[in-house]
């Protein structure tokens, strides 16, 4: 059982930003920039090769709903990445298939697309993640 699965489980608190049957989305612990959110399948698929037509659908369709939502949750939000590792050799710490939507800034530092490996959590309170997922969380429906 993966960190994910306990996420989804509900046996590790995570700050969520959206859910539904099939998708949940929560804030990334490291926070490459504020708003840097994951979002990952209910169903246990290790990586993108376990994707069968009707996952792909259910989760690939919500990567630019949450992305709007994620960039209206900021109004200095400029762009964004959106990337997945698949398997060891690419950059896959967690076997279970997720997707990392990175906000980007105008002069944020940070250069092309990233290799989710910057660790900025020891900047963010609790309090902070939570206004964060509770910004993104207030931009759904308002399209």
């Amino acid at each position: 059982m993966t960190i994910f699965d306990k996420i989804i489980n509900g046996d590790i608190p995570s700050y969520k930003v959206y859910e539904n049957q099939d998708v949940l989305a929560f804030l990334d612990i490291s926070q490459v920039t504020p708003g840097h959110t994951l979002v990952v399948p209910k169903k246990h698929v290790d990586d993108i090769f376990g994707y069968d037509t009707d996952t792909a659908q259910k989760v690939l369709l919500q990567l630019p709903i949450i992305a709007r939502a994620i960039k209206a949750s900021n109004s200095d939000i400029t762009g964004i990445n959106i990337q997945s590792n698949n398997g060891p050799s690419a950059g896959q710490s967690v076997l279970y298939s997720h997707w990392h939507l990175i906000p980007r800034f105008d002069n944020d530092g940070l250069t092309g697309t990233l290799a989710p490996t910057i660790d900025n959590s020891a900047e963010f309170s609790p309090e902070r993640y939570q206004k964060i997922a509770d910004a993104i969380k207030a931009q759904f429906g308002k399209e």
